[in-house]
């Protein structure tokens, strides 16, 4: 007699239960292990809040809504309300899937695409660095569940909410221009999508769009040469074949799971639990492959023109698509593929290996980071940016800037990585936290010039790891900068690492005329 693991029955008789537990189980996990364990948050979320501070309608680094959004959550709660962000996001991403897989695959296979996505690193360790990547995701994927009810279902009301969703991803990254270009193309391809452009709805959603990008685009047709700067600054970070590769590699944790649940190579007669569903019409079908697949096709053909056709570099860049995390709108719909292709009837073999393999998925990648934190800077001697002791550095630097001239910290410049950790760790002052002139390229900081730092004084920072050498470029717009001797802080876990030294000087502010 074969017996069926607590798993599977919970799966067969309360889908909607598994769902929630495994999307809050992954989001509590990511929350509470970079709140209690990092020293400093990662990536670059000192840069989106430096940004973000200004509440600009637009910046180098594309569209505003996800710098705006880290900055509410950070005033609302810290950095424990950024880690909230990401995962909130996360969870949207996942209940939109799951709401796209009910009606195209039902509601169990649905939860099955859901614990495979588990398995893609894009969605797991990258997603505590919030930025326009992370954002984009749940109105990608919320885009996409709303198209399919409109053209799938004919429940023409959705072309509304689809027009919103398309329009605040534009807001948040210009790869929604990829999605609303396959849109396009995928539309007239089917014969649901010729009759829905017979109503006047999808022409109601394109204004709808319109409208609610019509600020960002008035700051970019001003702006355009900024942009067009970064995009072509960027175009030499991921290659076509680094992305084909990364794209391959967040998705080995998913292709492990199928491969243990498919049981290959299996015993003659081995038996192995059943999740069935009803047959898939092909118009869903077609769907969920179209947009599964041609996403990454498109990103790592336009990065590949790119490399080929340098003068179109700046226009087909997809450099920001160079980390892991950047590239979770791209696989949003790889999990619901897996379990479409995988027929009518999922059988899941070696539950147990395969439950077992799962949970270390989820709780392993969290595990590792925080002993990664203890072993590697005794093992290795390599620093990480999470373990950057950044709530002392700011302490110290606005305290010093306090003590000697009396006002609370306005201004922070100097190296493009500590200037903006410390001002965003910083005490806020009457006016909010400090403001972040960016030295090494004041184009992209327009909200302060040389000229404010110096009237009314701020901090400069730079390494001091071997000198207290000023840079070039500091010295250069701040002749009158008198450098400290250098000041060094311990991390919390030192191993062979050596104290973090950094150079500093105050300016102090200047005599209204």
């Amino acid at each position: 007699m074969h017996h069926v693991s607590l798993i599977i029955e919970f799966l067969r008789g309360r889908p909607k239960v598994v769902f929630w537990v495994v999307a809050l189980t992954q989001a509590l996990l990511w929350t509470v292990i970079p709140a209690l364990f990092y020293a400093a948050p990662p990536g670059d979320v000192p840069l989106v809040l430096a940004v973000g501070r200004e509440f600009l309608l637009g910046s180098y680094l594309g569209p505003p809504l996800a710098f705006w959004a880290a900055e509410i959550a950070f005033r609302a709660a810290g950095v424990l309300g950024l880690y909230a962000l990401s995962q909130i996001c996360i969870v949207v991403t996942l209940w939109a899937v799951f709401a796209l897989g009910r009606s195209v695959v039902g509601t169990r296979h649905a939860v099955l695409g859901i614990l495979l996505m588990v398995g893609i690193a894009a969605f797991t360790v990258p997603s505590p660095d919030f930025g326009p990547a992370v954002l984009a995701m749940p109105f990608w994927a919320l885009a996409l569940m709303h198209y399919w009810r409109a053209v799938g279902e004919e429940k023409r009301g959705n072309w509304f909410l689809l027009g919103v969703y398309l329009g605040l991803l534009l807001l948040t990254h210009y790869i929604g221009v990829v999605l609303i270009a396959l849109l396009i193309v995928f539309t007239p391809l089917t014969a649901r999508g010729r009759r829905a452009l017979a109503h006047p709805e999808p022409w109601l959603a394109i204004l709808l769009l319109g409208i609610v990008i019509a600020p960002h685009a008035a700051w970019l047709y001003r702006s355009h040469a900024l942009v067009l700067e970064t995009l072509h600054e960027a175009a030499g970070r991921a290659s076509a074949l680094w992305l084909l590769g990364a794209l391959v590699a967040v998705h080995l944790g998913l292709l492990l799971l199928a491969y243990l649940a498919s049981g290959f190579p299996r015993r003659r007669h081995e038996r192995a639990p059943e999740i069935d569903r009803s047959p898939v019409e092909p118009a869903a079908r077609a769907f969920v492959y179209f947009f599964a697949l041609a996403p990454a096709v498109v990103a790592v053909a336009l990065v590949a023109l790119g490399e080929r056709v340098p003068q179109l570099a700046a226009l087909t860049s997809f450099g920001s698509l160079a980390t892991l995390a950047a590239l979770a709108p791209l696989v949003v719909m790889s999990g619901l593929a897996v379990v479409l292709a995988a027929g009518n009837r999922v059988l899941i073999y070696r539950e147990a290996l395969v439950s077992s393999s799962w949970l270390a998925l989820l709780v392993a990648p969290p595990v590792i980071v925080v002993l990664g934190m203890v072993v590697v800077p005794w093992t290795f001697a390599k620093d990480t940016r999470i373990a950057q002791p950044a709530v002392a550095e700011a302490q110290f630097f606005a305290d010093s800037f306090q003590r000697r001239t009396g006002k609370p910290l306005q201004y922070l410049s100097g190296d493009a990585r500590l200037a903006p950790l410390i001002a965003m760790m910083a005490p806020s002052g009457p006016e909010g936290r400090p403001h972040v002139f960016f030295a090494w390229a004041p184009q992209r900081s327009p909200w302060a010039s040389v000229d404010d730092v110096a009237t009314q004084g701020g901090v400069l920072v730079w390494p001091a790891e071997d000198n207290n050498a000023v840079p070039a470029d500091l010295r250069t717009q701040f002749p009158a900068l008198v450098p400290e001797f250098p000041r060094s802080f311990s991390r919390a876990v030192q191993g062979r690492l050596p104290p973090i030294r950094i150079g500093w000087s105050v300016l102090r502010p200047q005599a209204q005329p």
